[in-house]
């Protein structure tokens, strides 16, 4: 059975959290879904752009889930908690993140999204300015450079830098040598 069919049974036909019947599609629980039910959720758009950052997140519209987190389906319970966890600021929403129960590999599951999802975030410098391909920065100490031999050394210029796959990280070339630099020992130049 083709996986939004599967999700349409298993949901009657609404959303998983809000319960709406608008605008449903099948929502893969990041950071890896292999696309089948089990690791999807059938979600309303209004609720998948709040979830995406694509519209502003609605508190009120996120009360639903005090009863979606209660759902059986372990991509519901996940998805419901990092939510909760998105949400935690709100006395409500932790007072639930207290209560939810979860199978703890159901748990490590959404936790492993919420980690990926903070590792994701933007590349920031020592001072917190946000870096981008094409910056230039400035070393704030010096650096020995394993492999070069060589120490980089502070108030250094670099020109033109390129960003990583990990928001840690940076590269750009320190006295004709491309390395791999930290963000926390730069200053946006």
């Amino acid at each position: 059975m083709p996986t939004e069919q599967a999700l349409k049974n298993r949901s009657n036909s609404s959303c998983e959290f809000c319960t709406s019947t608008n605008n449903l599609s099948v929502y893969p629980v990041p950071p890896t879904s292999d696309l089948s039910a089990q690791q999807s959720v059938y979600l309303c758009e209004n609720c998948i752009s709040q979830i995406d950052g694509k519209s502003e997140l609605d508190i009120n519209h996120w009360r639903c889930l005090n009863d979606s987190m209660w759902n059986q389906e372990p991509a519901v319970q996940v998805m419901s908690y990092r939510m909760l966890h998105k949400l935690s600021a709100e006395s409500w929403a932790q007072d639930a993140l207290d209560m939810i129960y979860m199978e703890d590999d159901v748990k490590t599951w959404a936790e492993q999204g919420i980690a990926a999802a903070e590792r994701e975030g933007p590349t920031r410098d020592s001072n917190g300015a946000e870096l981008n391909d094409g910056d230039d920065v400035t070393l704030i100490k010096d650096l020995k450079v394993k492999g070069a031999n060589f120490t980089a050394k502070q108030g250094t210029l670099v020109r033109g830098i390129t960003l990583t796959d990990n928001p840690e990280h940076i590269e750009g070339k320190v006295n004709g040598t491309r390395i791999v630099l930290v963000a926390a020992y730069l200053k946006k130049a």
